[in-house]
């Protein structure tokens, strides 16, 4: 998988982490964006970077006995990923008042369960998961912490666009990989 592929991956993970800093941002004061902003940035990319190494590593030890098949679960997983995404990018957000550390901790692994799943994809893949996680996790957080700053500013208007378009990506990611490893590509 080049460079480009793994960027596309990285932007599309991004998105829930995207919609929930621009929802998040939009209950906060004016005098705490950018704190909020930065906290939206470090959880959701440290959790983009562990959610795929765990993923990776569950996978791993079965690789040999899926070897045959590696293709067909990275495509039915890129495609899970991605419908999900564009199924849910019409639901509301829920918007909180303060941000606890547990209420972050939820918010990072359920904005991440995607990037668990893209791990085992990986494994299958045979993705270097090491640089693959931490572009993962660096593009998060720029992107959750854009999201944080300029979110009240956008507000509603755009949150589901931006889940969609990540959500298309992993679909034609996805097929990609099928198509390529049935030798149509």
């Amino acid at each position: 998988m080049g460079i480009i592929e793994l960027l596309l991956i990285a932007v599309s993970l991004a998105m829930d982490a995207f919609s929930v800093s621009i929802c998040g941002s939009l209950a906060l004061a004016p005098a705490s964006r950018f704190a909020g902003a930065v906290k939206f940035g470090l959880w959701f990319g440290a959790f983009q970077i562990i959610m795929p190494v765990i993923g990776y590593w569950a996978a791993y030890r079965a690789v040999e006995y899926i070897e045959a098949y590696d293709h067909w679960i990275a495509f039915f997983l890129l495609l899970y990923i991605g419908i999900n995404m564009i199924r849910e990018a019409g639901e509301e957000q829920e918007l909180v008042e303060s941000y606890s550390m547990k209420r972050m901790f939820l918010l990072a692994v359920a904005t991440s369960i995607d990037a668990l799943a893209v791990g085992v994809s990986f494994a299958v893949l045979d993705v270097n998961i090491w640089t693959s996680a931490l572009l993962i996790g660096i593009v998060t957080f720029f992107i959750s912490f854009m999201g944080g700053t300029i979110g009240f500013r956008l507000g509603e208007r755009f949150r589901s666009h931006a889940a969609k378009a990540g959500g298309m990506v992993l679909c034609l990611i996805g097929l990609k990989v099928l198509l390529e490893h049935t030798g149509y590509l």
